[in-house]
């Protein structure tokens, strides 16, 4: 056979350009390769987008399951304490960031008279609803027991779990202070999107304090079913709070850090 021939046959055998493209769909939640009907999105795509829109409002403004969500912790063992930022309101949580991230005064009478009870901590574990009750009540305590299984192997002491109302990344900062504990870990509802209402989000602080940059945090985002799945975000998270330990240092020069002291 020549070589224009076997060429020939080849070029039959190749997929048509339109079947070589990557299956995006299959590759990602995001809204890609839709369709079309005419000049719109077909009438299956409009409708997923309205209702994936409403998930995402739902999870917005809807109050996360306080009550609930301690009965489900203190099952786990841990005592809780319940506090809220200034923000008294869900509509002004949303226009005043500010006051989610400072605790009202209630919260740290609540706070100190656990730190007189308890003591000092290695680790603090607060859940503030942020911008998704729907991730916090879906996957923070499933959380909560797989790191305090974590926490407790490595010989760490652990606070109360402290749950917080309208509350923005950084009220884990004056919360940990109050409870003089060495790392705080807030877990928090992550803005959702189109693609995920659900997404949960961990910041890990070495020696939290009111005013704390968020250069000093690190994170793990995205922990959800269809993302970081929970036993990998608890041993990501537990591995932070080792290296934070052994280094005295979190955000963006843990890795460094971490990696100076392996060296030794």
């Amino acid at each position: 056979m020549s070589t224009l021939d076997v060429t020939a046959d080849m070029a039959a055998e190749a997929p048509a350009a339109g079947e070589r493209g990557l299956d995006l769909k299959a590759m990602t939640d995001a809204r890609v390769a839709l369709g079309r009907f005419g000049a719109g999105l077909p009438t299956k795509a409009q409708l997923a987008f309205l209702l994936d829109h409403a998930r995402a409002r739902e999870a917005v403004w809807t109050a996360a399951d306080r009550q609930g969500l301690g009965a489900r912790v203190q099952a786990l063992g841990f005592d809780v304490v319940e506090v809220e930022s200034l923000a008294e309101a869900r509509s002004v949580y949303i226009r005043r960031p500010d006051l989610g991230r400072r605790l009202s005064e209630r919260s740290q009478q609540a706070l100190r008279a656990a730190k007189a009870q308890h003591g000092a901590a290695d680790v603090v574990i607060v859940v503030g609803d942020g911008l998704s009750s729907s991730a916090v009540e879906i996957n923070a305590v499933p959380l909560i027991e797989a790191l305090s299984g974590l926490f407790r192997q490595k010989g760490l002491s652990l606070a109360p779990v402290v749950l917080a109302s309208q509350a923005r990344v950084a009220l884990g900062d004056p919360v940990g202070e109050a409870l003089a504990a060495r790392v705080s870990v807030t877990l928090i509802g992550e803005r959702p999107g189109l693609s995920a209402a659900d997404s949960l989000g961990a910041y890990i602080t070495y020696g939290p304090k009111s005013g704390t940059p968020d250069s000093r945090r690190n994170c793990v985002s995205n922990i959800r079913d269809g993302g970081m799945a929970i036993p990998l975000a608890a041993d990501a998270i537990a591995a932070l709070v080792r290296n934070m330990l052994a280094t005295g240092i979190s955000g963006v020069g843990l890795k460094d850090a971490a990696s100076r002291l392996a060296s030794f």
